[in-house]
């Protein structure tokens, strides 16, 4: 498994990402997901699956501290009274003393950057979080969050060979930020993609692992692919044994014309 390392961190490209698990099937894929040599795995207070995530994490026969873990702070929990409270409860439900990454989930309009971006330096003072980062924040917002000092080690962003982030994946570059991709397969829209699958064909791989393969040749680019399917575990994390040419990349490149953008809730900041 190839590893992103960055300000002290050393992480795994790809991770499990549990959106939509509910805790049953969080804690069954996560144990499957360990098993199968994932050892980075994603949840948030709003999936309510950290518990089942934890509970798998628990009896996976792998120690604690050999799995990167990552959750992030629901935007109705960014004011102060609620940050630190908020973070404790997900420890619990988590069953740890610290997760490797605390990110915050969506900015909320209504909480200043900076003041949640303090709560945030905060519990990574307390040792509650190794690293922090944010999600779903815009070149705009990565601006103001710079500007607090906090040294946030990725942005995890909507990414997949139909968006085009070439503006935000530059700037992230350009600070030294890894880009984690979530929804990477676009929420199987890269399925039965023409392009992607004729290139799958060329390697006897399918359009998914085209796509993660095609990440994974990116500079500082993180995947967390969700599957609810034990059988994917395994498929999801084989793309480490075939390299995309420079023309096939191009080629992927330019599926990005249309600017499918698949995860746009009603309170999505202006994206780049």
């Amino acid at each position: 498994m190839k590893e992103i390392k960055i300000k002290g961190a050393s992480i795994p490209a790809i991770g499990l990402g549990t959106f939509q698990l509910e805790d049953s099937i969080a804690f069954k894929i996560t144990q499957a997901a360990i098993a199968a040599g994932y050892r980075h795995v994603d949840t948030a207070q709003m999936y309510k699956n950290e518990e089942g995530v934890g509970r798998g994490i628990k009896a996976a026969d792998v120690p604690r501290e050999e799995i990167f873990l990552t959750t992030k702070v629901w935007r109705d929990n960014l004011a102060k009274k609620d940050f630190l409270p908020s973070v404790e409860q997900s420890l619990k439900n988590l069953n740890t003393d610290y997760v490797d990454l605390l990110l915050i989930h969506w900015p909320n309009a209504n909480v200043p950057v900076a003041a949640y971006m303090e709560e945030l330096m905060k519990a990574q003072e307390k040792g509650y979080a190794k690293y922090i980062g944010v999600s779903n924040h815009p070149t705009a917002l990565l601006d103001e969050v710079l500007a607090t000092g906090a040294d946030i080690i990725t942005n995890q962003v909507e990414y997949h060979p139909l968006i085009n982030q070439q503006k935000l994946y530059t700037y992230l570059q350009q600070h030294n930020i890894t880009l984690t991709a979530y929804s990477p397969i676009a929420q199987g829209k890269v399925l039965g993609n023409p392009v992607l699958k004729s290139i799958a064909n060329k390697y006897g791989k399918n359009e998914i692992q085209v796509t993660l393969r095609w990440m994974m040749q990116q500079d500082n680019v993180l995947a967390i692919p969700r599957t609810s399917k034990p059988e994917r575990l395994a498929s999801n994390i084989d793309v480490f044994d075939f390299e995309l040419t420079q023309e096939e990349v191009n080629q992927i490149d330019q599926l990005n014309k249309d600017n499918l953008r698949v995860v746009n809730p009603a309170f999505a900041p202006n994206w780049d």
